[in-house]
């Protein structure tokens, strides 16, 4: 691997990581020895890439640092193909429009040697088995979660009995067959998760929920943690 790709690669690895990685771990990812990264995270503080940390430590990248694009490998291609692939056939019609939009933009900003990656790539997402109905907005849900307000739901439970609830969104969940909302339930005093093919109506309610967006999402993630689940990286 030429340096030049290794230092972006350092830096790649840096800006994905939740905490501090360590030269050992950078050394492994790289599979070069632990000097060379220590010569190389030199290189990149001399460059002003804001990097805090020391060897045995590990090293963090400050979060406000950003970098102008930059040339995606094949890999990196058909892993945005793969995704947008997903989201195309499985989102609500905005998503799946921004996926298809992503691509051709992608598409028309990489060189021509590496459009062969977009247009006929190795991997592909199946479509899914079955088609569901949502009974609410999601173009409008994902807003109200960004701003942190209320919603109300008319839903019918696994026993088709029908009840209102007012909950706290926190995000909308995309499975194979369906899409699901999750949020704090108002009646429930709990997190629940709303299948939206079984939603009867919502209103959307002009009332901010009483925690930041922040908070009600760490409290989600706890939840899910201590039920078992798996939780979004």
């Amino acid at each position: 691997m030429r340096r030049a790709d290794r230092l972006f690669r350092i830096i790649q690895l840096l800006r994905r990581a939740k905490r501090p990685v360590t030269a050992e771990t950078l050394a492994g990812e790289l599979e070069t020895s632990k000097r060379s990264v220590y010569r190389d995270i030199a290189e990149l503080m001399a460059q002003q890439v804001p990097i805090r940390g020391e060897a045995g430590l590990g090293y963090v990248l400050d979060r406000q640092f950003d970098m102008p694009p930059l040339m995606l490998t094949p890999d990196e291609l058909e892993a945005a193909v793969l995704g947008a692939q997903w989201v195309a056939m499985r989102g609500d019609p905005v998503l799946a429009n921004a996926a298809r939009d992503l691509l051709a933009k992608i598409t028309h900003s990489v060189p021509e040697r590496l459009r062969a990656f977009l247009i006929e790539p190795s991997v592909s997402a199946p479509a899914p088995l079955s088609a569901t109905t949502d009974g609410i907005d999601l173009t409008k849900l994902r807003l109200w979660i960004r701003t942190g307000r209320k919603v109300r739901l008319r839903y019918l439970d696994e026993r088709n009995e029908e009840t209102e609830r007012t909950i706290w969104p926190v995000v909308v969940g995309y499975a194979e067959t369906v899409r699901l909302v999750a949020g704090w339930c108002e009646l429930r005093q709990g997190f629940r998760h709303f299948r939206t093919d079984r939603i009867v109506a919502a209103q959307f309610i002009d009332e901010r929920i009483e925690c930041s967006q922040t908070d009600l999402r760490a409290r989600w993630k706890r939840h899910i943690t201590a039920q078992g689940l798996r939780m979004p990286e």
